[in-house]
């Protein structure tokens, strides 16, 4: 193998987009590939606390997130007529509850990493490109393109979501290791509501297991719905958006406070996601010289509120791994596993209830979740709370000092 050996991505999301500038910063060769025709703008807020916002300290991120950052100050939950039944500031668990300190669109986040990533130069970015084979040996990796090209990397990294072909293709089908977590999400961009509350996450319950929200966007004329269904699965709605809307019509019908106007905008919504809540766990995210980043490998779904912090934390790690033992790819995939599974195994746990704490199904069960929601924000009980919400912060951070840059 060549003393700087040559990385493959696959997936152009925050994982793969960290991974590959840590890795440039090493020297390393890097090629991205995306299967979307250009960068995904918008999506739902992600958050940076803990180990994650240690690393995009180190990383140098945090210039640019405090450029383009939220201004969410907490969660308020309303009924059907919109009357306020409980709020909590973002400041009542140290910004440790549903939001934090440092809020940022997934897709702004993204393009923080891409602008760095361009500012370093080098990544040979394919937009609308994707992996179709891989086949391996103990020297190195070829891999088949959709464009028909073939080529051959060192390392092959799948940071290529929930949905993983990289996985599928390496290491078997999704259903050996996906498990459904119970529902489904679904969230898009709307007009803000003239009398919606700005900078507060605003949440309502419907009868039916539905949950509702309207949060801040950058745009302070814009927010963004978040839809969360909980029913059985069915694999009839993958992929098809009508299914997927039907169904949000359907179980939104007559729900009071701004339903309606969510769902006139979703069918417009040049952003609508919809996927099911599924956590992936695998006896190992390594097969040789191909290994798997964020979601890929290790999504606990949206539930957890730790999957950007799984993926930037693991890019940090994977790179820091990569270019300490440049010479041998076999031990620095091992050691990524090894340094990085002791908080996967904390981030993906669940809030006690999951989903079914947040969707409750009849009217007596709403009332209830809001009387304990009140309980645990009571003073006697905020120090459990502050426990159960810092579960991930006593990972022991590895320093990659030689990749640092912002500090």
């Amino acid at each position: 193998m060549s003393v700087q050996p040559r990385v493959l991505v696959a997936g152009g999301g925050i994982g793969g987009n960290a991974v590959a500038l840590q890795l440039l910063r090493a020297g390393i060769s890097v090629t991205v590939v995306e299967r979307a025709a250009a960068p995904r703008p918008g999506g739902q807020a992600v958050d940076l606390r803990g180990p994650s916002r240690e690393v995009a300290e180190r990383m140098g991120l945090m210039p640019g997130i405090r450029d383009c950052q939220l201004d969410e100050r907490g969660m308020r939950y309303v009924d059907a007529e919109g009357r306020e039944i409980l709020r909590m500031s973002a400041e009542l668990f140290e910004g440790r509850g549903g939001v934090a300190e440092i809020e940022i669109t997934r897709g702004d986040l993204n393009q923080v990493l891409l602008d760095l990533v361009a500012a370093e130069g080098g990544v040979d970015y394919r937009y609308g490109e994707w992996i179709t084979e891989v086949r391996q040996d103990d020297a190195g990796v070829d891999v088949t393109f959709a464009s028909g090209a073939a080529e051959r990397f060192d390392i092959v990294i799948g940071a290529d979501g929930l949905h993983s072909a990289t996985r599928r293709m390496v290491f078997g089908p999704e259903e050996r290791f996906a498990t459904y977590l119970g529902g489904y999400m679904s969230f898009f961009t709307l007009a803000r509501p003239k009398d919606l509350e700005p900078h507060w996450f605003t949440m309502h319950s419907l009868v039916g297991a539905t949950g509702l929200g309207l949060r801040p966007d950058a745009d302070p004329a814009t927010c963004k719905a978040l839809v969360v269904l909980r029913c059985p699965a069915d694999p009839a709605l993958r992929r098809d958006i009508t299914a997927q809307q039907n169904l949000i019509r359907e179980r939104l019908a007559g729900g009071g406070w701004e339903s309606a106007r969510i769902v006139a905008a979703m069918a417009d919504a040049p952003d609508f996601y919809f996927d099911e809540l599924a956590r992936i766990d695998m006896p190992t995210w390594v097969e040789g010289r191909v290994t798997l980043l964020g979601d890929a490998g290790y999504c606990g779904s949206p539930l957890t509120g730790h999957g950007t912090a799984m993926a930037l934390v693991g890019a940090y790690v994977l790179a820091g791994e990569i270019a300490t033992h440049i010479s041998d790819p076999k031990q620095a995939l091992a050691r990524y596993e090894e340094v990085l599974r002791p908080f996967v195994q904390t981030a993906q746990k669940l809030q006690p209830g999951g989903v079914r704490s947040m969707t409750p199904k009849s009217r007596f069960g709403i009332r209830a979740g809001q009387t304990f929601s009140k309980l645990m924000t009571s003073k006697p009980m905020r120090p459990v709370m502050m426990k159960m919400l810092a579960k991930t912060e006593s990972y022991d951070l590895p320093d990659y000092a030689e990749l640092n840059v912002g500090r």
